[in-house]
C-alpha cells in the first residue's frame, strides 16, 4: 500500500511546488486512493448526454411552437429510453473490455508457463527498443521473471498496452443511467413546474434555458475536479458544447414548424 497522498501531489503539480511534492511522498500520509475518479467518465458523459438530448427535445418542440404537453411526453420518453440505452451500452462496452483483457492475460500466463525464455527475450527487446542498455534490460527481465504475476502484469502493459480496469460494468451502467436521468430532468423541471402551477405556456422554455446553462457549467466544473483543468474554462467549454447542440435543435424545430400543423 502506497503512502503517497495523490491529492497533495496533484495540487503540488498544479502550483509547480517542489516542496509540496516531496511532502506528498512522506510516510504518514493517507494511502493512495485509486478510485477517486472511478465513475467520473460515466457520470460526466451520462449527465452531458442526458441534459443535451433532453434539452434538444425541449428546444426542438419550442422551436416548432408545439404545446407544453408534447414537451413533457417527448421529454420524459427520451429521458427513460435514452437513459436505459446509454446504460446498456456502457455495461456492454465495459464488460467487453474486461473480457478482452482477461482473455489476453490468460494467453500471456499460458505463454509464461510454456515458453518463459521466449517471453523474457521478447521483453528484453521491448526494453532495448525503449532505449535501455542490453545488459540492464536482461537484468531487469531476470528479476521480473521471478514472479509470474509481476511478469505477466508487465507484459500486458509493455507488449499489449492493456491495463487492468477496476470499474464494474454494473456500476458504470448504474452511474450512467442515474446521471442521465438526474441531469436530463433539468430542462423539464421548469415545464413540470409551469404545468402544475398553471403559469402559462411561455413560462417553461426561458427557465429551461437558464437552468440548463447553469447545470452544464456546473457539470463542466465537476469534471475539472478530476482532470486538473481550471474549473471556469472547463465549465465554459461544457456550456459551449451544450449551447451549440441546443441552438441546432431549436433551429431545426423552427424550420420544420410547418410539418406539425
Amino acid at each position: 500500500m502506497l503512502t503517497r497522498n495523490i491529492d497533495k501531489a496533484r495540487e503540488a503539480y498544479r502550483k509547480r511546488d517542489v516542496e509540496s511534492l516531496r511532502s506528498s511522498h512522506d510516510a504518514g500520509h493517507e494511502p493512495h486512493r485509486g478510485n477517486s475518479g472511478k465513475y467520473i467518465k460515466s457520470i460526466v458523459y451520462g449527465g452531458l448526454d442526458g441534459i443535451i438530448t433532453t434539452f434538444a427535445v425541449v428546444a426542438g418542440v419550442a422551436g416548432a411552437a408545439l404545446p407544453v404537453g408534447v414537451v413533457l411526453i417527448l421529454g420524459f420518453a427520451n429521458l427513460i429510453a435514452d437513459g436505459l440505452a446509454m446504460a446498456f451500452g456502457d455495461f456492454l462496452s465495459t464488460k467487453a473490455e474486461d473480457e478482452f483483457y482477461q482473455s489476453e492475460r490468460d494467453r500471456e500466463e499460458w505463454e509464461f508457463d510454456n515458453h518463459l525464455d521466449g517471453e523474457k527475450r521478447e521483453l528484453v527487446e521491448l526494453y532495448i527498443g525503449k532505449g535501455l542498455d542490453g545488459k540492464d534490460a536482461k537484468q531487469i527481465v531476470v528479476i521480473l521473471a521471478k514472479n509470474r504475476d509481476t511478469m505477466v502484469d508487465v507484459m500486458m502493459v509493455e507488449e499489449l498496452g492493456l491495463f487492468k480496469s477496476d470499474q464494474s460494468p454494473f456500476g458504470n451502467a448504474l452511474a450512467t443511467f442515474l446521471s442521465f436521468v438526474l441531469f436530463g430532468f433539468v430542462p423539464l423541471l421548469s415545464y413540470v413546474t409551469g404545468y402544475l402551477g398553471k403559469f402559462g405556456k411561455n413560462f417553461g422554455f426561458p427557465w429551461a434555458c437558464v437552468l440548463t446553462a447553469l447545470t452544464l457549467f456546473a457539470l463542466g466544473s465537476l469534471k475539472a475536479r478530476f482532470t486538473g483543468r481550471p474549473w471556469i474554462g472547463s465549465g465554459l467549454e461544457m456550456l459551449l458544447v451544450g449551447g451549440i447542440a441546443a441552438l441546432a435543435a431549436f433551429g431545426i424545430g423552427h424550420l420544420l414548424q410547418g410539418l406539425a400543423e
